[in-house]
């Protein structure tokens, strides 16, 4: 929820729902990006001494001189496992530490060569080197002839020392020789000249930071031979391919509470992940910037000629008409600590980063059925209502959710006494049918001396503090509040130790947990966030801004973990993120509109939040400000059920809407989208676990499966959901048709509402109705379903399985079936199976992929559907224990679909089906 109460009475009479843009900075605004982005490429003042080159079995070390200042850089440069780079410049000798974000191993370096002009190094094969220039300083990743990405090759290096403030100078000398103090002041005076606004103090609107380290900011530039398209750098409200900056803003990622977001903007949302992929047909790359602060990123798209660099650069191939994107981080604090995943491929450039910061979290399998949430449920009997109200119209639902009227007065881990009286029997009924809840729990804490959250932080001191060494404390929904330091591992220990059920009274284990406005939301703060002055222990907030949110969710999920004993999975969803939030839970895009823009915008934010190793993404369905049309409604939640989290969310202020409230027709194709979701909940589940497993994304762009189809690179109202499901929602009002491409030259993809079969390589116009979905299944996969919708995943789980086989043009397809208890951690005890399913030959089998592994299931195959067959003259099913029978089948010739009833195997075993 965004900080609307104070505007409350004004937009309620106005009718205006509009971004504020005066509220948040832009790059002029802000004066260190407005400082660095001044600098002229071409200009570089750094040099590499080669002479302090220092190598070890685990690094080199190198040393930069600022030939303007004499500031002395260290360049480290290490080999990381998986085609990996990591390159840290920091000062020689800073005055005091620059805060770093914590390390990650190494791999050995090999220095193959040097002279008096540079350095080449080895990166772990014969035909990758990077190549150190040593004036101007310049680093050249390359691939036998290819320059893969060059650093500072355009001289915007930059790196701002920590210094004594120039004012405090003369106070520092006591006496001296009259001409030796003039001397003194006029080269102080020089230094002086070179001050710049906002350097030592900074004012925004009415607030003030002070400053105290004064400036402090670095920037790197990357240039890009051969791309064209970058993606990432996640959150913006824009378009999956990155656009350039040229004549605007740079991407701003800084975490902030943007009340009602633009769209096609590159301000600041939630959440940061300073993670970039370039990709072109030959290769895909990744820069992945680990730092913490406002950083800006700017990109521009230019011609490449050659790269020279003696002798050893001669046969570097180019020309003026080769594309070349640049681009430029600028962060107001901390180190340059920059990793160049080097790929090649889409998937190994996700295994690479999935290296670094670990994978999506396995999440409950009900957690990826349906939510049901607004802002607010207003009372254990309206809890009651909405839940019976899914079971009188025959639709299913996992969660339903509590925001934060269900507290005694914004205190969380409590209860409203009268309208939430006995939580326990609310969250026993919802348990009696297999469901869940999710009750909101922010880190701002309501200041009161009678709330035991608020004394147990301020007794323990775990407050984050102000500038002058008092608690922090800001505006939010409780009115005065303060804000736990979640950068404290002891706080961090305190916090997930109040979900235990004996201190959070009330819970039970099928309460889950929201953390909203922990980017951290300051309704009186400068851009509605903490003023930068604040302190963390030995840092300013300045320095660790965008881990806040990150830190807050990983605190809670380890209670909801330490709660069970370690038993269980937790689920959190959080607004505020960064690199790494992907192993504590899900995100979901803010408080959007309910407009056809914000749907179609969900698409490109979710991909792009994939592409950085957050998968677990979803958008409020219907849109969390105003009220949706029917058809925008119903065409969200058609969008939703094929998007990895799926909520419905609403504000305080719309009218109820409910999937029945629209009247029968409408709540029959809200029910038929949700029933969508919960047959393929196999197949999302499986998606998940595999995720959880590689870093792969769920949902995720054309050319991450076709990185040679320049056709998909800039698609984004598309979408695959892992491999083998393509889908193209409906995103425009009235629509009678949408033009899908279908990708894949020797492919084909079958509709999966009506079997039809379709060549792949080809726009395709597709004639929609109100009710239409459009997706495709991939020729050549295997996909399983449960065709039994229950009110709740939960009561399907020892249901049987469909298989929908798809053959490709030489007749084979091949899947995979993962089942496990579907909420606890056994299955790292290897309690789980997993099986490939293959279609060869005639042949459908299914095989272990994990015979170490033990666990049963009572689920079985009640149907196969193969799509794309040819009718057969018998059916003959053979199971592990060598007996053999004869299966019933109906085929359908004028859509080549094979349909076999009953073969009744159970999913867990051996067997094979043969078609003669």
């Amino acid at each position: 929820m965004a900080p609307v109460l104070m505007l409350w009475l004004v937009m309620s009479l106005s009718g205006t729902w509009a971004v504020d843009k005066g509220n948040f900075k832009t790059c002029d605004q802000s004066a260190f990006c407005k400082r660095q982005r001044a600098l002229k490429p071409g200009e570089s003042p750094y040099r590499a001494l080669l002479e302090t080159m220092e190598l070890t079995s685990t690094r080199l070390t190198l040393q930069l001189i600022n030939d303007n200042n004499k500031v002395h850089l260290l360049l480290e440069l290490y080999r990381l496992q998986g085609n990996i780079t990591r390159v840290k410049i920091n000062e020689l000798k800073p005055l005091k530490p620059r805060y770093e974000v914590p390390d990650v191993l190494i791999r050995d370096l090999s220095l193959l060569s040097q002279d008096e002009n540079g350095v080449v190094l080895s990166l772990g094969s014969e035909s990758q080197r990077v190549i150190v220039s040593a004036r101007p300083f310049r680093l050249d990743i390359m691939e036998g002839r290819d320059v893969l990405m060059s650093l500072n090759s355009r001289g915007l290096l930059a790196f701002e020392q920590l210094r004594m403030r120039k004012d405090t100078f003369s106070y520092k000398v006591t006496s001296t020789v009259a001409s030796v103090w003039d001397n003194i002041k006029r080269k102080a005076k020089e230094e002086e000249e070179k001050v710049e606004d906002g350097m030592w103090e900074e004012t925004f609107k009415s607030h003030s930071d002070s400053k105290p380290n004064g400036p402090s900011a670095i920037s790197l530039d990357f240039s890009l031979p051969g791309v064209e398209h970058v993606y990432g750098i996640p959150e913006h409200a824009d378009t999956l391919r990155l656009k350039t900056t040229d004549n605007g803003d740079p991407y701003r990622l800084y975490n902030l509470d943007v009340f009602q977001y633009e769209l096609y903007n590159p301000m600041a949302l939630y959440g940061a992940v300073p993670v970039m992929l370039a990709h072109n047909a030959q290769r895909t790359t990744g820069i992945f910037w680990l730092n913490a602060a406002e950083t800006w990123v700017d990109i521009s798209s230019n011609t490449a000629g050659k790269t020279v660099f003696g002798k050893m650069l001669d046969y570097v191939q180019g020309s003026s008409e080769t594309p070349q994107t640049d681009v430029r981080w600028i962060s107001e604090s901390g180190i340059i600590d920059v990793f160049i995943m080097l790929g090649p491929t889409p998937k190994d450039v996700f295994s690479q980063y999935a290296s670094l910061t670990g994978t999506q979290s396995f999440p409950p399998e009900a957690a990826v059925g349906y939510h049901q949430c607004r802002w607010n449920y207003n009372d254990q009997e309206d809890v009651t209502s909405v839940d019976a109200g899914f079971d009188e119209h025959n639709i299913p639902y996992d969660y339903i959710w509590l925001d934060i009227e269900h507290t005694d007065g914004k205190r969380y881990f409590t209860w409203d006494p009268h309208k939430f009286a006995t939580p326990k029997e609310m969250l026993q009924g919802l348990m009696d049918k297999k469901r869940k809840m999710v009750a909101i729990v922010d880190p701002h804490i309501k200041v009161d001396s009678n709330y035991k959250i608020h004394n147990e932080i301020r007794n323990r001191a775990f407050y984050i503090k102000n500038k002058d060494g008092g608690d922090y404390e800001g505006w939010c929904w409780p009115g005065s509040a303060g804000y736990p330091d979640f950068t404290r591992a002891d706080m961090r220990d305190w916090w997930a130790s109040m979900f235990a059920y004996d201190q959070y009274e009330g819970s039970m284990e099928n309460l889950y947990t929201w953390n909203d406005m922990n980017e951290p939301s300051v309704f009186n703060g400068p851009e509605v966030t903490m003023h930068k002055d604040a302190v963390h222990g030995a840092w300013e907030h300045r320095d660790v801004h965008n881990l806040y949110g990150f830190y807050v969710q990983m605190a809670t999920a380890q209670g909801l973990i330490r709660r069970s004993g370690g038993v269980e999975r937790p689920f959190v969803l959080t607004r505020a993120f960064f690199a790494g939030s992907q192993r504590y839970g899900a995100v979901w895009t803010g408080d959007n509109a309910a407009e056809w823009d914000h749907l179609k915008i969900s698409i490109p934010m979710c991909l792009s939040l994939g592409l950085v190793g957050i998968s677990f993404c979803g958008a409020d369905v219907g849109g969390f400000f105003k009220s949706p049309s029917t058809e925008l409604l119903v065409r969200w939640y058609q969008t939703g059920a094929y998007q990895p989290f799926f909520r419905a969310h609403a504000h305080l202020d719309t009218p109820r809407r409910e999937p029945w409230l629209f009247g029968p027709e409408n709540t029959a194709l809200i029910r038929e989208a949700v029933r969508q979701r919960y047959t393929l909940l196999p197949y999302w589940y499986q998606q998940f676990y595999h995720s959880h497993r590689t870093g792969q994304p769920i949902m995720r762009p054309l050319w991450v499966e076709y990185p040679q189809d320049p056709a998909t690179f800039a698609l984004d109202d598309e979408f695959l959901i892992g491999r083998d499901l393509l889908v193209h929602p409906v995103t425009e009002e009235g629509a009678r048709g949408v033009t899908a491409y279908l990708p894949g030259k020797d492919e084909v993809w079958f509709d999966v509402h009506t079997f039809q079969k379709h060549n792949g390589a080809q726009n395709l116009y597709i004639p929609v109705t109100i009710s239409s979905i459009p997706v495709f299944q991939r020729g050549g996969s295997i996909i399983p379903r449960k065709s039994r919708v229950r009110r709740s995943s939960t009561c399907m789980m020892q249901d049987p399985y469909t298989l929908y086989v798809a053959l490709n043009p030489q007749r084979t397809a091949e899947g995979e079936l993962y089942i496990d208890d579907g909420h606890t951690f056994n299955y790292e005890k290897k309690e789980f199976i997993h099986r490939k399913l293959f279609f060869a030959n005639n042949m459908l089998s299914s095989e272990n992929l994990a015979p170490d592994a033990q666990f049963s299931t009572r689920s079985w195959f009640e149907r196969i559907v193969i799509l794309g067959a040819s009718k057969p003259s018998k059916v003959t099913l053979k199971t592990a224990d060598g007996q053999e029978s004869q299966l019933e089948f109906d085929f359908d010739a004028s859509m080549s679909v094979l349909t076999l009833r009953k073969p009744s195997m159970n999913a867990g075993l051996d067997w094979n089906v043969m078609l003669q």
